[in-house]
């Protein structure tokens, strides 16, 4: 029997699915909405500087990596599954094109934050 990568890619794709879950909608209000409107910090602490400290900061790269990165597997992973469910059927193809926009997206998210 032939072994399969599917079950990493599943993986993947449930961690994505538990991150955009729980950390996308505090993403939006928080950075959308809160701290905009001054809500639960004064604007200076986070003026251009300090975010960009944070995002260069290895702890903090690793956490933009993770995020980015688990949001593109999970979302390539739902977009093949749902073109599936449509009957559009694009067998290996569109399972290498679909995960590797999601490796190719986590790459230059490596690349950048270098």
């Amino acid at each position: 029997m032939r072994r399969s990568h599917e079950p990493v890619f599943w993986a993947l794709f449930g961690a994505g699915g538990m991150v955009s879950a729980l950390l996308a909608p505090v993403l939006v209000f928080v950075t959308g909405i809160a701290l905009p409107l001054g809500w639960l910090l004064p604007a200076s602490a986070w003026d251009h500087a300090r975010v960009l400290a944070l995002a260069q900061h290895p702890v903090g790269k690793l956490v933009v990596l993770a995020v980015i990165s688990l949001f593109l597997f999970h979302g390539c992973h739902r977009i093949r599954h749902s073109l599936h469910d449509l009957g559009l059927r694009g067998g290996r193809a569109a399972a290498i094109t679909c995960h590797g926009v999601a490796i190719g997206g986590t790459l230059l998210a490596v690349a950048l934050l270098s």
